[in-house]
């Protein structure tokens, strides 16, 4: 429950908070640009220092790692609920980022070496990310009723609950021996240049609407996010104990994983800040309509959680991925009908259960099949990498979609999508296409051998 806890917690601050983007925009005077920073600050925190979580508590403990991470994302909750100056939320927002970096995948790594590889593990895990992504899900319903007190409570209501958690992961999360250890066993360096390198390459997409594509300072920021991610690679090939050792990705099923979880997460958080704004700044709706017209896809979420280990233990990862991706694809799709006047029963329901859908069957499958088969001593990275995974995809795809938006030049026109929101979801929409097509060529090459084996060649 603690551990379920802390990762309902994260998906909940992230969704929360997108919801009351709109109201903290009106109050701050941020425009579209500088609220995505909002939402990415976090993600890039979280992202950035995910592998660095994962190799620090296997190293440190992950027991220790947990609860000190936990109480960070608290006071962090707190203190950025009392601030209304953008840049220091925004900071704030990474800090927390950060903070999660280290719950998320020392927690992870707790219940994958607490429970035995098959049904078992398969239930606990299915619990957890269905967790996850429920709070994910129903964090829209928290923070539309959050916002309707004010946009501060969605920042400060994290901390309260991150304290109970805190106290109660004291209790019951048990002291197990770890090596001796020091700092020197954690790899800094590949953290700060990975890290540096998505900073620098969502800056430049961001950036480039307003001082162009060609400009020289754009191509300036690219190639010095190329230059880190090559330092990055370099530092992971030499280093003793590095944050990824490049061997892990010689597993196609984990690679298929990881890339599904980015395409899954990075295509819907950017729908999502899309649609946020378009149905309160353009349709009207109140923070509350707005999340109760998610509400049934985090319904369905909840509902998958009491039978989704069986799924698991009865059809393979890869094709639930497929079959994800796929109602994913069908929600996006069907959203681009939105006409004014249009009712939610035609226009957003219908994309609101696929995408349900999608979430219910992507979510447990990519982390199930991302720490299948790695050894207790790497679960640590394996769920790091993964996490890691669907956090860039969220960074670089919002980052993608506001250019998109902010390139487009038009007016706001009530009952109108955003300028440039129907390219953006098509974007969107082939983003996750390819996401099938790889999941299914996985699925065709582990069919391969079956085939072969039958026919006798």
């Amino acid at each position: 429950m603690v551990l379920a806890g802390a990762l309902f917690l994260d998906g909940l601050d992230v969704s929360m908070v997108g919801v009351a983007l709109p109201s903290m925009g009106a109050d701050l005077g941020m425009d579209q640009s500088q609220l995505q920073w909002i939402v990415s600050g976090y993600v890039l925190g979280y992202g950035g220092f995910l592998l660095l979580g994962g190799r620090a508590s296997d190293l440190f403990g992950r027991r220790t790692v947990f609860l000190a991470a936990l109480a960070v994302f608290g006071v962090a909750s707190v203190v950025s609920a009392l601030v209304e100056v953008d840049s220091a939320i925004v900071a704030l927002r990474f800090i927390k980022g950060v903070a999660a970096a280290f719950t998320v995948p020392a927690g992870l790594s707790i219940i994958t070496t607490t429970f035995a590889e098959g049904p078992a593990r398969n239930k606990a895990l299915s619990i957890y990310t269905v967790c996850g992504a429920s709070g994910f899900s129903l964090g829209l319903v928290f923070g539309g009723l959050l916002t309707e007190v004010g946009w501060q409570a969605t920042l400060l209501f994290p901390g309260p609950v991150a304290v109970l958690l805190l106290l109660a992961g004291i209790k019951v999360i048990p002291s197990v021996a770890r090596p001796a250890v020091n700092w020197g066993h954690l790899d800094v360096g590949g953290a700060l240049t990975s890290t540096g390198a998505l900073l620098i390459v969502v800056y430049a997409v961001v950036r480039a609407p307003d001082v162009g594509w060609a400009a020289p300072s754009t191509i300036g920021l690219f190639v010095a996010s190329a230059a880190l991610l090559i330092a990055f690679l370099t530092i992971e090939a030499r280093h003793r104990n590095p944050l990824l050792r490049l061997g892990i990705l010689r597993s196609l099923t984990l690679v298929h994983a990881n890339v599904s979880a980015a395409v899954m997460f990075g295509s819907y958080v950017s729908f999502q800040f899309l649609v946020t704004l378009y149905l309160q700044d353009s349709l009207g709706w109140s923070p509350i309509a707005m999340s109760l017209g998610f509400l049934p896809a985090g319904l369905l979420v909840v509902a998958s959680a009491f039978g989704m280990d069986r799924v698991l233990d009865r059809v393979g990862t890869p094709i639930l991925i497929a079959i994800g991706l796929t109602a994913f694809v069908g929600g996006y799709l069907l959203f681009l009908r939105a006409q004014p006047g249009m009712g939610y029963a035609n226009f957003l329901l219908p994309t609101i259960l696929l995408l349900g859908l999608g979430f219910a069957l992507c979510f447990p499958a990519v982390n199930s099949q991302a720490t299948a088969g790695v050894s207790d001593a790497e679960q640590g990275l394996a769920s790091g990498l993964v996490n890691t995974s669907i956090q860039i995809g969220g960074a670089i795809m919002i980052a993608v979609v506001t250019a998109i938006t902010a390139s487009s030049g038009g007016t706001q026109v009530p009952g109108q999508m955003i300028g440039g929101m129907p390219t953006a979801i098509t974007v969107i929409s082939v983003l996750s296409m390819l996401g099938v097509a790889g999941s299914l060529l996985v699925i065709a090459r582990r069919r391969r051998p079956e085939v072969l084996a039958l026919t006798g060649t």
